[in-house]
Parts: C-alpha cells; sequence; structure tokens
C-alpha cells in the first residue's frame, strides 16, 4: 500500500527495496569496477587488432551496460548489436534458456564479441556463443564483466576476459540486477545473506 510521507508517495515495495540497498555488502566500488574496464579494454583492444570492425553483442538486458562502457574505452571502429537470451526474466533464480531477440547485424565472416554482465553457470553464454557460430562467425569471442567463483559452471565455458571475480553470493549492480532493480549502479554489491536466504 503506498504511503504518503511528505508530498512524496512512499510504496511499500520501494521501501523494501530502500532496505535491500541499504543493508547489501559492498563487493568492488566504482573505481574498482572501472579499473577492470579499462584492463578489460586494454585486453580486448589487443585481441581484436587484427579484427575488421567486429561485432560487440551485447546480452541483455543485464550485458548492456558493460557493452556500453567497454564500447567507450576501445577506440577501434567495431559496431555494436544485441541479442537476448535470459534465463531469469526477473527471477532471482535462472530456468531454461529463453530466445526473446537475436542480432540485427548479419555474423557470417564477422569477428563477434559477446559482452555480458556476469558468468554463472554459463548457460545462457554457452547457448549464445553456440548460436553465433552456427551463424557463421568466424571468431567469438566472450567477456563478462564479473566471474562468480564457484564449481557449477557448465564443462568447457570459461569467458575470454574477465574483469572482476566475486564470492558466490546474489551480487547486483553494474547491469546485474536484483528482482529487475539496481543494473544502474555503479558500483557492485551482494544481498545481506538474510535477504539472499529468502531468494
Amino acid at each position: 500500500m503506498d504511503k504518503i510521507d511528505g508530498d512524496t508517495i512512499v510504496s511499500d515495495s520501494n521501501k523494501a527495496l530502500a532496505r535491500v540497498r541499504r543493508d547489501a555488502t559492498l563487493i568492488y566500488s566504482q573505481p574498482e569496477v572501472e579499473q577492470a574496464l579499462d584492463r578489460m579494454a586494454a585486453a580486448i583492444v589487443a585481441g581484436l587488432a587484427d579484427d575488421d570492425s567486429p561485432i560487440l553483442l551485447a546480452v541483455m538486458t543485464g550485458g548492456m551496460v558493460p557493452a556500453v562502457w567497454l564500447s567507450t574505452r576501445l577506440g577501434i571502429p567495431h559496431q555494436l548489436d544485441y541479442v537476448h537470451a535470459s534465463r531469469y526474466a526477473g527471477a532471482t533464480q535462472g530456468g531454461d534458456l529463453n530466445w526473446l531477440a537475436q542480432p540485427r547485424l548479419p555474423l557470417t565472416g564477422r569477428s563477434v564479441l559477446i559482452v555480458d554482465d556476469i558468468l554463472d553457470e554459463g548457460i545462457t553464454l554457452k547457448g549464445i556463443v553456440a548460436y553465433c557460430r552456427q551463424q557463421g562467425a568466424t571468431q567469438v569471442r566472450t567477456a563478462v564483466l564479473v566471474r562468480k567463483l564457484h564449481d557449477r559452471c557448465v564443462e568447457g565455458v570459461a569467458a575470454d576476459y574477465v574483469g572482476l571475480e566475486v564470492p558466490d553470493r546474489y551480487v547486483f549492480g553494474c547491469g546485474m540486477d536484483y528482482q529487475e532493480n539496481f543494473r544502474d549502479l555503479t558500483s557492485i554489491y551482494a544481498l545481506a545473506p538474510a535477504v539472499e536466504a529468502q531468494q
């Protein structure tokens, strides 16, 4: 139920989100994220130096944030496109891979860099890599801002470029969400253990 707080209407759901944000643990600050992006961009430029206008393929929705941040740091000709394949759809746990949008640009004969927010179990990333290869991409590389540290990743799946590593906790910010919120945060946070236990 909405309540009036001064001249502002504050909903119970907004109050709950404010508590989630307040009680979260800072994992990486904005300067630490920016340093990781700078390192990633330098490595990507070195790896793509001989490629003719590669395609940066952002994995929607979370991958759009690091993809744009990386795009502005590259300083080499490239095109930006997206794919929307998700296992979460606003939930906190993943299900089957659901294809919502395919790339607009043709991938045949192109070098593709898939950019996502997080490498967790790797199911989404594996499916998108396979799709790009089926579409005739000559080179498919992967970049993730964050790799989660655990032993549940699909065998054979690893990102070519990784910005940061996080513990096996529910993290948000920098494209990663909590119930479709907080993607816009420029630092990375982990849910408080009590909140995570309820997921």
